[in-house]
C-alpha cells in the first residue's frame, strides 16, 4: 500500500514566521515515516512558495532559501520563480494564477486556472503531488482563513479549523461576539476602530473609562503570539497602547483586566482535539516572568513556566474542559485549537480568553504537551490530527453545489 504524502507547509508572512519553522522541524521530526511520505513546502516571508531543498534550507535559517527566488514583479501575483524554483507551481509571466500544490491523483488540487496549452503542461509538471497538507502556519495568513481558502478551492485535504473557524478565532473582536452569543464567561471588553481614535482620541478615552476600568489590556483584533499587546494602568497609558495595537490592525479590542489593580489572572491553557465530537486534556498553567504574557516573555525572555495540570480544583478542570470544547464548538474549530482562559485569584472565576486555531506546535510547546500528559503522545497526536483533517475533507465531499 502506496503512503499517505503529506506537504507540511510552514513559514509564512506573518510576524510569527521564526515560530513556524520551530513546529514545523518538530513535526518533520515525529511524524511516523513509515506510514506517510513527507514533503516539506516552505513560504518566505515575502510570500515566495519553496519546495525540496529550498524549503529544507529555509527550515535551517539559510538566506539563501530567501535569495533563490526573484523579487515579485510588482505588476504580477506570484507564488513563487518557475526557474529558480523547481518543484514550485506557479505564476507563468503575465498568465493566469497556478500555486501549489496539486495532488497527484489529478481529480482535485490547486490546478492551473490556463487557457494556454503549453503553460498548462509546465505547471502540471511542477505540481506538487500530495494527499493531505498540514499547515504549520501560525498567525496572519496562515490561521486567519486565507491558505485554508487557498485549500478549499483546491479541494485538497488539509488539517486544522477551515475558512470560517479561522477567521473567527483569529478575529478577537468577532470570536467575542461568538462566544457571548453561546453563553460563554467573557472578560468586559470595548472595540474601536483606528480610524475612529485617530479623528476623536478623547471620545475613544471617554467611552473606554465608561465601560471598563484600569487596568486594560489593549490588543490589534487580528494578530497573534500577543504581538501589539499591551497593559494600560491608566488614562495616560492607554493612548500609546492604543497607537502601538493600531500599527497592526484597523480594529482594537480593548478588555478590561481580570483580578484589578492588586491582583493578576492567573493564566489557564486547555488543548481540543476533534472535528464534530472535540474532546480536551488536561489543563495547564502558564506563569508568566513578566507582568503578563506578551510576546518577549513567550519567545525571548527566560523564565516563563509552564505547568501541567494546572493547580485547579477537580471541580475547575472540568468546567475549563467543558468550555474548552462549548469555545472550539462557538468558532466552528475543526481538528485541533488551544482554548486560553483567565481566573480571577481571589474570586476563581473563569473566562474564555481566546482560541489559538494552529497554536505552537513544537514537541515541548503546551499544546501537545497537555495532550502528552493526558496520553497522547506527539508522534500520535500527529497521525491523529492528519486523520481528522481528511476525515472532514471526505464529509465535506458529500456536499451537493448544484441541483
Amino acid at each position: 500500500m502506496a503512503k499517505l504524502r503529506v506537504g507540511i507547509l510552514f513559514g509564512g508572512r506573518s510576524g510569527e514566521h521564526e515560530v513556524s519553522l520551530l513546529s514545523a522541524a518538530s513535526v518533520l521530526n515525529a511524524i511516523d515515516k513509515t506510514k506517510y511520505e513527507v514533503v516539506p513546502v516552505g513560504i518566505t516571508k515575502d510570500g515566495h512558495w519553496l519546495t525540496a531543498e529550498h524549503a529544507e534550507r529555509l527550515l535551517k535559517g539559510d538566506e539563501r532559501a530567501d535569495k533563490s527566488v526573484r523579487p515579485t514583479q510588482e505588476k504580477h501575483l506570484r507564488a513563487g520563480d518557475p526557474d529558480a524554483t523547481p518543484g514550485a507551481a506557479v505564476l507563468a509571466s503575465g498568465e493566469a494564477v497556478v500555486v501549489p500544490p496539486e495532488p497527484a491523483h489529478r481529480e482535485s488540487g490547486l490546478a492551473p486556472f490556463q487557457t494556454d496549452a503549453s503553460a498548462l503542461r509546465r505547471a502540471s509538471d511542477r505540481a506538487i503531488n500530495v494527499d493531505v497538507i498540514f499547515p504549520v502556519l501560525h498567525g496572519t495568513f496562515g490561521e486567519d482563513g486565507t491558505i485554508q481558502g487557498l485549500l478549499e478551492l483546491a479541494d485538497i485535504a488539509y488539517v486544522g479549523a477551515g475558512v470560517l473557524g479561522s477567521a473567527a478565532g483569529m478575529d478577537k473582536d468577532v470570536m467575542k461576539s461568538l462566544f457571548l452569543a453561546s453563553g460563554l464567561p467573557i472578560v468586559k471588553h470595548v472595540t474601536v476602530l483606528r480610524g475612529q481614535f485617530e479623528r476623536e482620541p478623547k471620545k475613544v478615552q471617554k467611552l473606554v473609562e465608561s465601560k471598563l476600568r484600569y487596568p486594560v489590556f489593549v490588543k490589534p483584533a487580528n494578530l497573534g503570539s500577543s504581538v501589539g499587546i499591551s497593559k494600560a494602568h491608566d488614562r495616560k497609558e492607554l493612548g500609546p497602547a492604543i497607537e502601538e495595537a493600531a500599527k497592526f490592525d484597523r480594529k482594537i479590542v480593548i478588555e478590561e483586566g481580570v483580578g484589578g489593580k492588586k491582583n493578576k489572572a492567573r493564566e489557564i491553557e486547555c488543548s481540543v482535539l476533534g472535528n464534530d465530537d472535540p474532546i480536551a486534556s488536561i489543563a495547564g498553567e502558564i506563569i508568566p516572568c513578566k507582568e503578563f504574557y506578551d510576546y518577549d516573555a513567550k519567545y525571548l525572555v527566560q523564565g516563563s513556566e509552564g505547568m501541567i495540570p494546572a493547580k485547579i480544583t477537580k471541580a475547575e478542570m472540568k468546567t475549563v474542559q467543558k468550555l474548552a470544547i462549548a469555545a472550539f464548538q462557538a468558532v466552528d474549530c475543526k481538528g485541533l485549537a488551544r482554548v486560553d482562559f483567565l481566573m480571577d485569584p481571589k474570586s476563581r472565576k473563569i473566562y474564555v480568553n481566546e482560541i489559538n486555531t494552529m497554536p505552537g506546535f513544537t514537541a515541548i510547546s503546551m499544546y501537545p504537551k497537555m495532550w502528552a500528559a493526558s496520553g497522547v503522545s506527539y508522534p500520535e497526536l500527529i497521525d491523529r490530527l492528519i486523520k481528522l483533517g481528511i476525515e472532514r475533507h471526505e464529509d465535506k465531499k458529500r456536499n451537493q453545489y448544484s441541483r
